[in-house]
């Protein structure tokens, strides 16, 4: 008689290659690769003084490891945890996988997205994978809903990963929201019977007790903070950039705020700002001593003014100058001007001495770099090949709504909000501004081929056929 396989024995195979992956990965990693951002936030984590230009909690964090291990590895390690750690999580969900998931766990394995990334300190991995994480314990709990005491416990874990994904960017708080909206609509389709409010107040409280923690936290970290607020420095810069590209679009735009508080400043716009802006990135504009100075001395008042008079009296000037900035940061012209990936250590000179660091480009790091330019050019490296995987995967997810199907369609759901509030806040093309759209389709296309035949059944199934 022949003998069939365990029924556990694809999901230990898909298991061991997660970890297998989550292993090689530090391995190729490890201490972690640092840019001009993490190098400033590990100073400012060693030192205990926040600046308030980047969210404290990567600061914070990057502390409480250093802290045991001198350096970034177990911030790396944290990193990496919450992500391969949520691919584990989801074969809890089809403890029976086809075969289709091994394949597309390795292929997402060799990605930089993955194998890179996952390895790079940066506040954009830590919010893409605490996001990820926390609507995956969402999908577990909507799996394991009849269990009180497991779905407890998931949705438990789900909160604190929601508050840390809103403290790790500036426009983290959609991750709360979506998340309080999958767990509303999860609530309601496990209780369907039950009262409608029974629905409202698990979304409710889910939105208020992760906001709340986030709150919380915020308030503690604001302790730390030393200097000028990051924000607002940064609301200025956005406002400036954007003023700027309206005028090199049209050289006739009045200035009337600017040109009645500062002509000065309104004739080094009009020549050495509209030369030098670009819609790649913001950085021209500080690359000029004149115009930065001009810039640094002028009213932020004034500035203000003159950005709501362009949004309020020339919107469709605005909103071209701002699609043109999110075709660079979405479609990534030339990937190349838009920084695809980081490998080694390079940051600023006095951080890196007072760390006593110094630039790293060893053997490793040009290995890494070499593998990775070979993806530059490819939809490997393309935000626009994800973004339509996504689409695919959320119609998928939120025709068949199983019960685990509706937070991974929220995940989905929310990378496309993160990325379109880059429209309006975008200020440079770096690739790793949206690598939450990547990660998150990947996630989703890993969950989906856990169940490949399901799926292709409800992709090819007409669209007026009821479920």
């Amino acid at each position: 008689m022949r003998q069939t396989a365990a029924p556990w024995a694809g999901a230990a195979a898909i298991a061991g290659i997660i970890v297998a992956g989550f292993v090689f990965c530090l391995a190729a990693d490890l201490p972690g690769h640092l840019s001009y951002d993490s190098v400033v936030q590990l100073l400012e984590a060693r030192t205990g003084q926040y600046a308030n230009w980047h969210p404290a909690v990567m600061s914070w964090l990057l502390g409480l490891g250093d802290a045991v291990v001198p350096g970034t590895s177990l911030f790396v390690v944290f990193d990496a945890l919450l992500f391969f750690g949520s691919l584990l999580g989801l074969l809890l969900i089809r403890p029976r996988p086809h075969w289709a998931a091994a394949v597309v766990a390795v292929a997402w394995m060799l990605t930089p997205q993955v194998l890179i990334y996952q390895g790079t300190v940066w506040k954009d991995v830590l919010f893409a994978d605490a996001a990820m994480a926390g609507f995956v314990c969402l999908a577990l709990a909507g799996a394991y809903w009849p269990r009180p005491g497991l779905r407890v416990v998931l949705l438990g874990a789900a909160l604190p990963l929601f508050a840390l994904a809103a403290l790790a960017r500036q426009n983290g708080i959609i991750i709360v929201v979506f998340g309080a909206l999958a767990l509303g609509v999860i609530a309601a389709q496990q209780a369907a019977a039950q009262p409608w409010w029974r629905a409202i107040l698990y979304g409710g409280g889910g939105l208020l007790a992760a906001a709340a923690l986030a709150g919380l936290a915020l308030f503690a970290l604001a302790t730390r903070t030393v200097g000028d607020s990051g924000p607002a420095v940064q609301l200025q810069l956005l406002q400036t950039y954007d003023v700027i590209g309206a005028v090199a679009r049209d050289p006739t735009l009045p200035l009337d705020a600017i040109h009645d508080d500062d002509p000065a400043l309104e004739r080094i716009i009009r020549t050495v700002g509209v030369r030098v802006w670009s819609p790649e990135r913001n950085d021209t504009l500080g690359e000029t001593k004149s115009l930065q100075m001009a810039i640094e001395d002028a009213d932020p008042a004034t500035m203000a003014v003159q950005w709501r008079d362009l949004i309020l009296h020339h919107p469709w000037l605005y909103l071209r100058v701002r699609a043109e900035i999110f075709r660079w940061v979405f479609l990534t012209p030339d990937l190349k001007q838009c920084l695809p990936y980081e490998v080694g250590v390079d940051g600023p000179a006095g951080p890196m001495a007072a760390l006593g660091l110094t630039e790293r480009s060893d053997a490793r790091d040009v290995a890494l770099d070499h593998y990775a330019r070979m993806f530059v050019g490819t939809p490997v490296l393309s935000h626009a090949f994800f973004a339509l995987l996504a689409l695919v995967a959320a119609y998928i997810l939120f025709r068949r709504r199983r019960a685990a199907d509706v937070p991974m369609g929220f995940l989905l759901v929310s990378a496309f909000a993160v990325s379109a509030s880059f429209f309006v806040i975008g200020i440079a093309c770096d690739y790793r501004y949206l690598y939450f759209l990547d990660a998150a389709a990947m996630i989703a296309a890993f969950y989906l081929a856990l169940d490949a035949p399901g799926a292709w059944e409800t992709l090819r199934r007409p669209v007026w056929q009821r479920r």
